[in-house]
């Protein structure tokens, strides 16, 4: 059952939903939060730790986003470029599985149930005692100049604060303190881009030909519904487009999963074009079912005609409270209705019909909900447009930002944002898919309004980024990494009674590095030495090794596999120039597939001896994994040699890192 809105020290049901204890929550603190997404819940346990007093206000019912809301296939980019309080929930994730304690070393696991995230956030929250109030939507806001003062709630609450984050999607206290923000696509000439605007493309695209109108091959019929008018522009063309939304559903096939439904509003016609597709050769798949433990999956938009609601969100990103519950509303019966269709309906294939029905809904996951996610995946809303406006230059890598707090590192990423008719076919627009050369820093002036429109006010998931970059940056772990430091920073600003935008960023990122956030690429420690497999020296080979980025995790700029051939002879050496002589823990990366070797021999070689340990690669990628302590001699004397001997899979050689006891 739904738990009643409330305020105080959080904790968790395990559906997701959020009880909350009897203490009322403070009105006046150093920190307001506002929006208690997975972004939300990290800043504020980040101003607790620092010692500030906050409130987490969170304007419906969920909290965690799309964390605790059916995203449990984490989009990381390279999971390597993922630190801080973001790394440390996806490690206290893997505990959870496996019962194991938490350390700075200890693995990470980046796909979960909704239950076990929401069980993890809720562990953050009460260990941190951060007081959190729901149902506290946005009502107006005071401000003294260009410092706001007090947020305001429907219900009439005033919270005061010294410093603000906007940690919602929307971007809705943002825009109530009068900060400037933009929707929709920029142009490619706006900031010099490519990937901008309109874009028709290959990706999730019809692959046979549809006929988009109610009765086939007349126009004067109109159009099947989801279908546009409007006429197809150049490549590159601006517009007030966003991508689509749709519900990342948790499946399973479990003997007690809760049939899809059918939902009140059901319309056959809406699925016309899809049956059309279906009768021209389409078999699927029709959504993604990517496997998150539990016998349960994170299904996600997949093909031409899937679960992206394609064209129904233009009015989300401005519209009211009533008005974005109302598109919700049409994006859940949409998407149901998708589901019971190809379950159900009699004109669709038998064999598809069999195969979409063996799933449901978990009974374990969301339960105040009918098993249905309650977190919308607004993929893009506003975007505040600030001093410094991310592009797709920095998501490059041909331009890096001197004032880095955190590392993004996922594909230029841009569902489709209408379907329209082009020579008398259906065809869909906006898919952008383009990878990243690797992780990329994301600057702090993206994070900050400009001074004159609000001083104490820091935006890290609705941030200055154009549409193409933001379909990089947008992604769970980064709005956790971005909140942290936007975090550290409001404290930083209410020690030295500063605006947040003179925070000395030189101050900002000693703290930043020593909270474990990272900043660089490759990161560096103090004291740490890597070995990448690609360092101008340090390694030698033997055999062939080829490099790859395919799977992401890796260290630097890619890593090297073996081709699963020449086993035996095939090896590859990290040798250290190591700075004192002592002891010096030693730890291996590498990035993990099913098709790589599960007993990979590595040899750590010292003056006293060589030690042999067998590596499992087909686990723990994209992580540090300790091999042990060993005594070295300084110098480069000790080695760590990656040997193919009998392995049964593709050996890969990423890098190796040497830390001092």
């Amino acid at each position: 059952m739904l738990i009643a809105a409330g305020a105080g020290t959080a904790a968790f049901a395990l559906d997701g939903t959020l009880r909350t204890a009897a203490a009322a929550a403070p009105t006046d603190t150093d920190l307001v939060v506002y929006g208690g997404t997975s972004a939300g819940i990290a800043a504020a346990v980040q101003a607790r730790r620092m010692g500030a007093t906050v409130v987490l206000l969170e304007p419906g019912r969920h909290l965690g986003g799309l964390t605790t809301g059916g995203l449990g296939a984490t989009d990381t980019g390279n999971g390597g470029a993922i630190g801080g309080i973001a790394g440390e929930f996806y490690r206290r994730i893997h505990a959870a599985y496996n019962g194991t304690p938490v350390t700075p070393d200890s693995p990470a696991r980046y796909v979960f149930e909704p239950h076990v995230a929401a069980a993890v956030f809720a562990e953050l929250l009460d260990e941190a005692g951060v007081p959190v109030v729901r149902e506290a939507r946005l009502a107006s806001v005071e401000k003294r100049g260009n410092r706001l003062l007090r947020l305001i709630t429907a219900g009439g609450t005033a919270y005061r604060g010294r410093m603000f984050i906007d940690a919602t999607y929307e971007g809705d206290l943002m825009a109530k303190a009068g900060v400037a923000f933009t929707t929709g696509r920029e142009g490619n000439a706006k900031y010099d881009e490519t990937l901008n605007g309109v874009q028709h493309r290959t990706g999730h695209q019809f692959v046979h030909r549809v006929d988009p109108y109610v009765t086939p091959g007349s126009p004067s019929s109109g159009l099947l519904p989801g279908v546009s008018s409007a006429a197809l522009a150049p490549n590159g063309t601006a517009d007030d487009k966003i991508q689509a939304y749709n519900y990342r559903m948790c499946l399973t096939k479990a003997a007690d999963r809760i049939r899809f439904p059918k939902p009140s509003g059901y319309e056959p016609m809406r699925y016309e074009l899809l049956l059309r597709y279906i009768q021209a050769g389409w078999t699927g798949p029709f959504f993604t079912t990517t496997q998150m433990g539990g016998g349960k999956t994170d299904s996600n938009n997949n093909g031409a005609f899937s679960t992206d609601h394609i064209g129904f969100n233009y009015g989300y990103p401005l519209g009211s409270y009533a008005q974005r519950e109302s598109i919700a509303v049409e994006h859940r019966t949409y998407q149901q209705g998708f589901m019971w269709f190809l379950a159900n309906d009699p004109r669709v294939p038998e064999s598809i019909r069999t195969s979409v029905g063996a799933w449901g809904l978990p009974a374990d996951e969301f339960t105040g909900y009918g098993g249905w996610p309650p977190q919308l995946y607004v993929r893009e809303a506003r975007r505040m447009v600030s001093s410094y406006v991310m592009t797709e230059h920095e998501c490059r890598g041909r331009v890096k930002v001197p004032d880095p707090v955190g590392l993004a590192s996922y594909t230029m990423d841009s569902h489709n944002c209408q379907r329209l008719v082009v020579d008398g076919a259906a065809r869909n627009e906006g898919d952008v898919q383009v990878g990243v050369p690797a992780p990329y820093g994301i600057s702090y002036r993206s994070i900050v309004p400009v001074e004159s429109q609000c001083a104490n006010l820091l935006v890290p998931v609705a941030l200055a980024a154009s549409h193409i970059a933001y379909g990089s940056i947008r992604m769970e772990p980064v709005f956790m990494i971005l909140a942290q430091s936007a975090a550290t920073a409001a404290r930083m600003a209410i020690d030295t009674n500063a605006p947040v935008q003179r925070v000395p960023y030189a101050n900002l990122g000693t703290r930043l590095r020593a909270d474990g956030q990272l900043l660089d690429w490759p990161p560096t420690v103090p004291g740490q030495v890597v070995v990448d497999n690609a360092s101008p020296s340090g390694v030698t080979t033997d055999g062939v090794w080829t490099s790859s980025t395919s799977i992401p995790g890796y260290y630097g700029t890619d890593y090297l596999h073996d081709g699963n051939g020449n086993k035996g002879i095939t090896r590859l050496r990290f040798r250290p120039d190591l700075p004192d002589a002592g002891t010096w823990t030693v730890a291996l990366r590498w990035t993990a597939d099913p098709n790589r070797a599960s007993n990979v021999p590595v040899d750590v070689e010292t003056s006293a001896g060589t030690t042999t340990k067998t590596v499992d690669q087909r686990t723990q990628g994209g992580q540090w994994v300790l091999l042990g302590s060993w005594d070295f001699t300084a110098g480069t004397g000790g080695s760590v040699l990656i040997r193919t001997d009998g392995t049964d899979g593709y050996v890969v050689a990423d890098a190796v890192r040497f830390t001092p006891t």
